[in-house]
């Protein structure tokens, strides 16, 4: 915890720093799946909200894009979700396109992991936060269509765990949705750690790097 707070305090103290009071800014936070990104972005919101007066901060997750399971089904991808392609990369354009440049209310999807399904309109950014933590494995993925994304981003951080690290922390993620040990370890080592590998080896470089 001490650790998370001390990355916390100096992520917010370098953002602070870029903030002039008016301009939007995207400020992505990448990673592999099990690298704690949701974790240190909402943490980060939190301690940015609690240091500026007005409030200005708020998490985007890229998982609200995910391809409904009927439509992966459909495909025959449903083995693959969670992979780049099984995500509506021009659909999350489109909305980072929105963020940067509009100044009003967005509504923005988010993933609900426990229904594995994306809800539409989850959750709002508002007009005055102009600190908006865009968190999602593939941010800063090097491919077709996904490097279209990186001009949009004003600060760019990725999380960096060791591949040990990923495996050990997927497992447990699929212990805590109630799965035995052999079928967590299935899963972790299967589709997840492929997609690990993939952001591991294939994301731009970023402005910070946090390695665990």
């Amino acid at each position: 915890m001490s650790e998370l707070r001390a990355i916390v305090d100096d992520l917010a103290g370098i953002i602070k720093a870029h903030d002039n009071g008016h301009k939007r800014l995207l400020i992505a936070l990448a990673g592999p799946p099990g690298a704690g990104k949701s974790t240190v972005a909402e943490a980060l919101a939190e301690t940015l909200n609690q240091r500026i007066a007005d409030r200005p901060a708020e998490v985007v997750p890229m998982d609200g894009f995910h391809y409904d399971n009927a439509i992966l089904d459909a495909w025959g991808w449903r083995a693959r979700k969670g992979a780049p392609e099984t995500f509506d990369v021009s659909g999350f354009l489109s909305l980072l396109h929105r963020l940067k440049n509009e100044a009003g209310e967005i509504a923005v999807p988010v993933f609900d992991r426990t229904a594995d399904l994306a809800r539409a309109s989850a959750r709002m950014v508002m007009g005055h936060q102009r600190l908006l933590i865009v968190e999602g494995n593939y941010l800063l993925l090097d491919r077709a269509n996904w490097r279209d994304l990186f001009p949009l981003f004003d600060l760019t951080i990725f999380l960096k765990p060791s591949i040990e690290t990923i495996e050990e922390r997927l497992i447990q993620r699929w212990l805590s949705y109630g799965f035995d040990r052999q079928t967590a370890e299935a899963r972790a080592k299967g589709n997840d750690l492929s997609n690990a590998r993939i952001v591991l080896s294939e994301s731009r470089s970023a402005n910070i790097v946090i390695q665990d």
